[in-house]
């Protein structure tokens, strides 16, 4: 029987659990948020937030932002850049989530909600990841759990903590409900569509009607001169010690060997891995119990055939529904941790070669996998990697050459900055560099943002201390200097009529835009003023609200995807000129498709009843966790207050 921790405590939270549905180590039911306040060092100590008392500390706030990291990058794939994340806010949202579970929990404990033994022993025995042959396993449920590194303590605690909440959100989810006229209402919603005729008129398409006049000019000029304004630049004389120069230099011994070898082992670590083959049968989310159960049925039937000795490579070949491997039999190499989705990691670390896994489920369907070898974590000895070492310490060594020489021809001549003294005495050519600003690239060493700022403090003759570069490591002085400065009209003309055209551009287009958009209100045809203007009338072709803010061939366009859906065939013109991504655009309703309830069958009716309810109980948490938040105590450390301001 499960040892159980039974939750008296209202001060300390010891785990947290995100209920959103994904592929995490115990299947589809739910994502482990950190560790709670009570982990070791300061980390875990220090809270990153407190929630009417009680911390959330700074490795559960870690932990829960990795696993919302990894959530998103197992849905996203190679869509998921930086960009993506920061436009997000992982961190921000991984932070809010532990605060709302926080104060569901604790709105729990105050309701006297409670779980039974009972309850908590049958919901871990449910979880697939525990189970062998559909029957719960306490060496598998432990063995998991190792991988994890997860106490059975600390995870009874979490589930029991996430059993109490899915309480709190049931009871308050009770009272919603829905009517026929709701679910008429959301089929409009869902399946009314607008085609919209618009012009773009791009700044571009009027820049040959800008006049450059001299008066006009010179106002703009000088109203905006400061935008003009020519920075401070140097130039700069330097000498570049090229480590190859100093290859044949290059001696070392057995010694130096080995201290090279130990002091860079990550070099030469081996990663743990896994050699796995596998066969997918795909399986949607959103599949249905029928389809569900026929896809299952088949899996089973795959892995009895494999387990009663038929060819894996065979079966994978005549079954799998992964493209990339199907035709290999199934084969994914060897791989480390990390690699795979989590639940099919799980799987495949735990099996011995030679051994099959029971069903594994991921987003992607379900998995049968078959072990074929294993690779474990170590350091490869000295001797296997002998010539790398001795190539990795032969450039440790050039460098080093290079960087000694430059700083005694610094420390030598840093006085006097005689740098042509520096260039005999290494045999060295004297270089210069063009003017340059502190935001540029440097004629023939390219960015380098130390050089940069060393640059711009430096006397004119001073010599800087040597810089090390991919190139080489640099000695320079500063060879001129030349001030900011506000400059006069002929020497920037060309930037300024460039600006000047595209300013005016600009104003030309939105009073065509605007001369359009009156004109369509007194009863004129688009097609005719699009044609006065030499512009194209395009269409946006049928678009649904479910498209959000973008707008088919426009972009984004929150205003204009809102206004659309109030068009009708008697007042068919879109209120404004909208700004979309520079251009402007004028709109008007082309065709309208009104979706009609009674085209509505009982088993979608049922369907969409199903999806407003749901989105109106998770409205109806939220509204409750809302109205906690503003009579609750919440603090957040500084450090991530500052970081989530800075976005």
């Amino acid at each position: 029987m499960l040892d159980l921790i039974r939750k008296k405590q209202k001060t300390v939270i010891v785990k947290i659990v995100f209920w959103v549905i994904i592929a995490a180590f115990v299947g589809t039911i739910f994502l482990v948020w950190g560790k709670g306040s009570e982990g070791d060092g300061a980390a875990g100590t220090t809270a990153a937030a407190t929630v009417n008392g009680d911390k959330i500390g700074f490795q559960e706030y870690q932990a829960a932002y990795r696993n919302l990291y990894e959530l998103y990058q197992n849905v996203y794939r190679e869509q998921f850049t930086p960009a993506l994340e920061k436009q997000l806010q992982l961190d921000q949202q991984a932070l809010n989530t532990l605060i709302d579970q926080t104060l569901l929990l604790q709105e729990g404990n105050r309701l006297g909600i409670e779980v039974s033994k009972t309850e908590l022993v049958d919901s871990i025995a449910k979880i697939s990841a525990f189970q062998e042959n559909g029957v719960f396993n306490r060496d598998r449920y432990l063995q998991v759990l190792a991988y994890q590194r997860l106490s059975a303590d600390d995870f009874e605690a979490m589930q029991e903590n996430q059993l109490l909440v899915d309480k709190v959100r049931t009871q308050l989810q009770a009272g919603v409900t829905v009517s026929d006229q709701d679910v008429e209402e959301e089929f409009r919603t869902q399946n009314e569509k607008v085609n919209l005729a618009f012009v773009k008129l791009t700044p571009a398409l009027f820049e040959s009607q800008v006049k450059i006049e001299e008066a006009p000019l010179a106002a703009f000029f000088a109203e905006e001169r400061e935008a003009f304004r020519i920075p401070e630049t140097v130039a700069l004389r330097y000498l570049q010690f090229e480590p190859d120069r100093y290859r044949d230099e290059v001696t070392y011994n057995d010694e130096e060997i080995e201290k090279f070898y130990r002091r860079h082992l990550d070099r030469f670590a081996v990663e743990e891995q896994v050699k796995a083959s596998h066969i997918l049968i795909k399986l949607a989310k959103d599949a249905d119990d029928k389809t569900r159960n026929k896809k299952r049925e088949l899996a089973e039937k795959i892995l009895a055939e494999a387990r009663a000795g038929k060819d894996f490579a065979e079966l994978a070949r005549k079954y799998s529904d992964d493209p990339g491997t199907a035709a290999k039999g199934g084969d994914l190499g060897y791989f480390p941790r990390g690699a795979m989705v989590p639940d099919f990691e799980a799987a495949a670390f735990i099996l011995k070669p030679g051994e099959f896994s029971d069903i594994i489920e991921t987003p992607f369907g379900l998995h049968i996998i078959r072990s074929e070898g294993y690779i474990e974590a170590g350091i490869k000895p000295l001797a296997e990697v002998i010539d790398k070492v001795k190539t990795g310490l032969a450039e440790e060594k050039i460098r080093q050459i290079a960087l000694e020489k430059a700083m005694d021809a610094y420390n030598i001549n840093r006085k006097n900055g005689n740098l042509e003294a520096a260039a005999k005495t290494n045999d060295l050519g004297l270089k210069e560099t063009g003017f340059f600003s502190r935001e540029e690239a440097i004629d023939g060493l390219g960015n380098a943002p130390e050089i940069s700022a060393a640059a711009f403090t430096l006397k004119e003759g001073e010599l800087a201390r040597p810089v090390v570069l991919p190139q080489g490591v640099i000695l320079f002085a500063v060879k001129e200097r030349k001030e900011s400065r506000l400059p006069e009209l002929a020497e920037v003309r060309g930037k300024v009529e460039q600006a000047f055209r595209r300013e005016q551009s600009k104003v030309l287009a939105r009073q065509a835009a605007e001369e359009i958009l009156s004109a369509l209100g007194e009863g004129k045809k688009l097609s005719d003023l699009a044609r006065r203007h030499n512009l194209t009338v395009e269409e946006t072709g049928l678009f649904a609200r479910s498209y959000g803010e973008f707008v088919p061939r426009i972009g984004n366009a929150a205003d204009l995807a809102e206004a659309a859906f109030q068009l009708t065939k008697e007042n068919p013109v879109a209120p404004a000129v909208y700004e979309i991504s520079g251009s402007d655009i004028v709109a008007t309703l082309k065709a309208r498709q009104d979706a009609d309830p009674a085209d509505l069958d009982a088993a979608r009716r049922e369907e969409l009843k199903k999806a407003v309810l749901t989105r109106r109980q998770e409205e109806a948490v939220k509204e409750k966790v809302n109205s906690l938040r503003e009579v609750a105590e919440i603090t957040i450390a500084p450090t991530l207050q500052s970081s989530f301001e800075k976005e």
